[in-house]
């Protein structure tokens, strides 16, 4: 059976799952749009939130900030990314973690792509990779490292020999121009692997390089086409969908039912 979860708060991640029928997780440990180190906001710290989720039986990922950019030429966006790449698994590691996502990244728009997978390359090498770390495909920029299928070829080429993993977002997957039906098949071509999906709907068109999620159905992706996708990855599952409860808990109710 497909684990299916949400990205909650990870202040109260227990009372928001069972809210939700999530039997699995997704969290920031801190702000997302800072550098600053992570942070345990659940009551008693990372120990008693460890012992919590196995209590509880819900697995648990960790989103890596936003800011983080691995492949960058620009020095003062490298080298802490790479940092907080290493304090985001370090801290994902004292919970017991699934994995941690990261956003593949890009380069700046006056450099080759070839040099950020190269940055990719040495930045892994580098990372005491404690738990699993899961690159996510992105919805737009030229420069990207992991929007088109060429440029993820490229990727893991890079770093393909480690035991980095793949994290699916649909809806990234469709704002970049990548056709749901067979996005599967042709990512674990290159890939080998598809370790989690971020079950997401567009609220833009087909190839908009907009990032803008929305809930099951009410988006621009055909359900049925979705769903599909979904299915063939055979992976756990978290929806990043707007709204709050309600919203969240009839996206996973849904995919409950779709999926089997």
């Amino acid at each position: 059976m497909v684990l299916i979860g949400a990205h909650v708060s990870p202040a109260d991640l227990i009372n928001e799952a069972h809210k939700r029928d999530a039997q699995i997780v997704q969290i920031f440990l801190g702000n997302p749009q800072s550098w600053s180190a992570p942070t345990f906001s659940f009551p008693g710290g990372a120990e008693v939130m460890k012992q919590a989720l196995i209590d509880a039986n819900i697995g648990v990922y960790v989103h890596s900030p936003y800011l983080v950019n691995i492949p960058t030429t620009n020095n003062k966006v490298r080298i802490p990314s790479r940092k907080m790449l290493q304090q985001t698994v370090d801290a994902a590691a004292l919970i017991g973690a699934r994995g941690v996502i990261v956003h593949g990244g890009h380069v700046p728009k006056e450099d080759e792509p070839e040099a950020g997978f190269a940055n990719w390359k040495k930045a892994v090498h580098q990372l005491d990779m404690k738990v699993p770390v899961l690159i996510e495909n992105t919805a737009g920029g030229e420069r990207a490292m992991a929007r088109k299928l060429e440029a993820i070829a490229k990727l893991w080429d890079a770093v393909g020999h480690t035991d980095v993993g793949f994290c699916l977002d649909t809806c990234h997957a469709w704002a970049g121009g990548l056709e749901l039906p067979d996005v599967v098949q042709k990512i674990r071509a290159i890939t080998g692997r598809i370790d989690l999906v971020h079950a997401n709907d567009s609220k833009d068109a087909f190839n908009s390089s907009r990032d803008r999620h929305a809930n099951l159905g009410v988006g621009e992706i055909a359900l049925d086409e979705l769903v599909e996708c979904i299915k063939a990855a055979n992976a756990p599952v978290i929806t990043e969908t707007p709204g709050e409860v309600e919203e969240q808990a009839a996206d996973i109710a849904l995919l409950k039912k779709r999926l089997g």
